[in-house]
């Protein structure tokens, strides 16, 4: 799906905001453009992005105020993919909405790209924090939401974690402070994929009930189906008028949703498909019709 348009000037906003159906469109493309850049690379983690290509399409291509022109305008909207692994899916996501070429994709993981196997913000274009560690990236959101209040700004903070990575205690430290602060300028997404690396979250670490412990840590709480492209529009254009409190989608996904030998299957997590298995996964995600 190509989006033409004239570039936006420096210092303002690049107003975007496609209808349900193109954003359905949008996210199909998103998940062909991981699993072309991921079998490229034979290296990276595709269950974790796939989960997370609709969360990641409504924010750039509906819910964000960005500029791709001008990646560091002062006043934009932050995203912070804590879930660094899943970096694929906020590639391609940033790739089509014009942050750079989408040629840069199949470099994915090489010697010197801009596109390594965590998002660098002094690399990539549209990185507004560098991730990795699991649990760091929810933390600076908590920061970049803080100094926008301070400052009096009224750009959001957008932040996605996976659940899995709930299990960190930093979640809860940075989740106490935003309900301290009163941080109604921050919204978290939970990718509740319901897999972590190679086995299911509960037979690592249990985290429900997961809607009652973000209650009893001051959050507003909304549950969605996370691939229900109106059902996660509408929830986070509502997160954005709830004020005095900050607020958490918890969003259920299926990991590697798209591909059917993915789905649900934790050896997906982190290894790529063969050409022969991604030209089947091209077929399923765009019905049989090559994008």
């Amino acid at each position: 799906m190509i989006i033409d348009k004239e570039p936006t000037p420096a210092g303002t906003a690049d107003l975007v905001k496609l209808t349900i159906p193109e954003l359905e469109q949008m996210a199909a493309t998103v998940r062909c453009d991981i699993i072309e850049m991921i079998t490229e690379a034979q290296a990276g983690h595709p269950g974790g992005s796939l989960s997370a290509a609709e969360i990641l399409t409504a924010l750039y291509f509906r819910l964000m105020r960005i500029n791709p022109t001008d990646p560091h305008w002062n006043d934009r909207d932050r995203f912070i993919l804590s879930k660094g692994h899943a970096c694929p899916v906020w590639y391609a996501v940033l790739a089509e909405r014009g942050y750079y070429d989408k040629s840069h994709l199949m470099t994915l993981r090489k010697l010197d790209s801009i596109l390594q196997g965590h998002a660098d913000m002094k690399k990539t274009p549209g990185v507004d924090m560098t991730v990795g560690s699991l649990g760091q990236g929810f933390s600076a959101g908590i920061g970049m939401a803080l100094s926008g209040k301070l400052r009096q700004k009224d750009y959001h903070v957008w932040v996605v974690v996976g659940d899995g990575e709930c299990q960190e205690g930093a979640i809860w430290e940075a989740a106490m402070s935003g309900a301290k602060w009163k941080l109604d300028n921050i919204t978290v997404v939970v990718d509740k994929n319901r897999i972590q690396n190679d086995t299911f979250v509960d037979d690592v670490m249990p985290i429900d009930p997961l809607p009652d412990k973000w209650k009893a840590f001051g959050w507003n709480v909304m549950e969605i189906d996370g691939h229900n492209m109106t059902a996660v529009v509408e929830a986070l254009e509502k997160a954005k008028t709830i004020k005095g409190i900050p607020t958490v989608i918890i969003a259920h996904t299926v990991k590697g949703k798209g591909v059917s030998y993915m789905e649900d299957v934790p050896a997906w997590h982190g290894k790529a498909p063969s050409p022969e298995l991604a030209e089947q996964a091209l077929n399923e995600i765009t019905g049989g019709a090559q994008k």
